[in-house]
């Protein structure tokens, strides 16, 4: 199914790099390398597939690299959770890929306006984050399709989440975990103060979600998009980006379905 198939390592990963020599010496699998940033983003013009072996930060940050042409990407597993990678079989290896199910995402799409009047924009597979810089607890007013939520949110910050990302920050920081397909998101308070007994909202995946820092000055606040960070912000805007599917090959017996299911009922 896959003809043209580049192979990626994560760095400072020895595992890792052991498994990419493995499979580029038996399968012929053309090597990439991050040092070399042209080839990485580039690699959809010469690439059927591209696989990643490390941790899902290594898988969400070749996501961020593919935004304008998005490449099938398979994970193997040689990271800490691989919420988005494979368990690594050498025996039928091949097979197993061919038979590997896409799973397609749209990211978010976060816009910000700094404390200098500049706007920012980034995408984000996993969740749109905004955190107090200081000691001093973020004031973050809340609006929802135009519509004012919260006038006041007191709190260390606050979260939008996309399913796939549910089971990460979001459910650390008390959020529920979404069925994959469930067409939400999970807007979730970071340690708030007030609302006291405010513990998030779950919105249609269409929505647009506009963050405004309260006595910006006082209380700086950054918005992160997965680990992109701008500082020191006025105003964050988030809308799912339909312009981009991302497609992420999961193994056919553990499907990105199962593993959100699963997560629910681990203990």
């Amino acid at each position: 199914m896959y003809k043209k198939i580049a192979i990626i390592a994560a760095k400072k990963n020895q595992e890792a790099e052991d498994k990419k020599n493995f499979l580029v010496k038996k399968f012929g699998f053309s090597d990439l390398s991050l040092n070399h940033q042209n080839v990485v983003n580039s690699a959809n013009d010469y690439y059927d597939l591209v696989i990643a072996v490390g941790g899902d930060g290594l898988m969400l940050h070749l996501l961020h690299e593919y935004e304008k042409n998005p490449v099938p990407i398979y994970g193997i597993n040689c990271g800490t959770v691989g919420f988005l990678m494979n368990s690594f079989c050498e025996e039928n290896f091949l097979e197993n890929l061919d038979q590997a199910k896409i799973a397609p995402l749209n990211p978010l799409r976060m816009s910000v306006v700094d404390s200098a009047g500049k706007t920012h924009t980034h995408i984000a597979i996993n969740e749109v984050s905004l955190l107090r810089q200081t000691s001093q607890i973020a004031k973050i007013r809340i609006e929802v399709n135009g519509q004012e939520r919260i006038s006041c949110l007191a709190a260390d910050g606050v979260l939008l989440s996309t399913a796939a990302g549910s089971t990460a920050y979001n459910f650390s920081a008390g959020g529920p975990i979404i069925p994959f397909g469930a067409e939400i998101l999970a807007l979730t308070p970071i340690s708030p103060f007030r609302p006291r007994k405010w513990h998030g909202a779950l919105l249609p995946a269409n929505s647009e979600v506009k963050f405004e820092i309260l006595e910006q000055e006082n209380r700086p606040t950054s918005a992160t998009a997965d680990s992109i960070e701008v500082r020191d912000v006025k105003e964050v805007r988030v809308v799912r980006d339909n312009s981009i599917t991302f497609k992420i090959l999961f193994d056919s017996n553990h499907s990105l379905e199962e593993r959100i299911i699963h997560e629910q009922f681990n203990n």
